[in-house]
């Protein structure tokens, strides 16, 4: 099913972030991946659905391992949903029973996946575009991804932390016009896909097309490096429209609930 690439990749990017580390739970249990970096920021003290959702009793099990498994640590935790896992029963009852567990719903997302990205129709920014390989451009990348995601920056120094500093699994890029950060991008390549995240632009360089002239240059370079695999992401409503225009096609939604 089409679906399945999309959110494959993201367990996996949040499986990437969580290696090592000494705080993380990394579990398969029945139903339930659990990928949590230990964190203040709750989005990534992640449970995943890893199979179909047959119905609302079904539904339940599932959040109670998730909720008993960080209840033990105690911390903050959310739920990502690919909606598509669930029956239409399941799904009519999602609302109501992550009420139930103390979960409230942050974001909602499609899921959306693109073979080919059509020639551009305009003369892309002159970025340069690199692979983060250093302490400092960790750091602008941080800085660029705490304002555009609206996150505080100690939260957000946690989940990006000096181990993706030249990981294969979790790959963060930095652009920059006139030798100045100006945008971000990470790719993650796993199975039958290439799964673009973070692709943030700083707020005082928008409109000007960095948004996809860096999606196109590390989707370009993902796939000389790997082959020429299904691009997959999930995208906000600021960049959907530049998503649409690239080639990208909705294929599920995904839901994030926190606790």
């Amino acid at each position: 099913m089409e679906f399945h690439p999309v959110e494959e990749n993201l367990r996996q990017s949040f499986r990437a972030l969580a290696a090592g580390r000494d705080q993380a739970s990394l579990l398969e249990l029945p139903g339930v991946t659990i990928a949590s970096l230990g964190v203040r920021f709750q989005m990534f003290n992640a449970a995943f659905f890893s199979a179909p959702v047959d119905g609302p009793a079904s539904l339940e099990k599932r959040l109670e391992t998730a909720r008993d498994h960080f209840r033990v640590g105690g911390r903050a935790w959310s739920l990502w949903v690919c909606e598509d896992w669930l029956s239409w029963t399941a799904r009519r009852r999602l609302s109501k029973l992550c009420g139930k567990f103390g979960l409230r719903l942050a974001a909602e997302m499609p899921g959306m996946v693109a073979a080919e990205l059509p020639r551009s129709l305009h003369v892309p920014p002159p970025l340069q575009v690199r692979r983060v390989t250093t302490e400092a451009d960790l750091e602008m990348f941080r800085n660029i991804g705490a304002v555009c995601f609206r996150v505080p920056p100690h939260w957000f120094a946690e989940v990006f932390d000096p181990a993706v500093i030249g990981s294969s699994a979790f790959e963060c890029w930095l652009a920059f016009l006139d030798g100045e950060p100006v945008a971000t991008a990470a790719t993650v390549p796993f199975g039958n896909a290439i799964g673009l995240y973070n692709i943030a632009t700083s707020p005082a360089h928008r409109g000007q097309g960095i948004g996809e002239a860096v999606t196109r240059q590390i989707a370009a370079d993902a796939r000389r490096r790997y082959g020429n695999l299904p691009l997959v992401l999930q995208s906000t409503s600021m960049g959907l429209g530049v998503y649409a225009r690239l080639g990208f096609r909705p294929v599920t939604r995904i839901q994030a609930w926190v606790s």
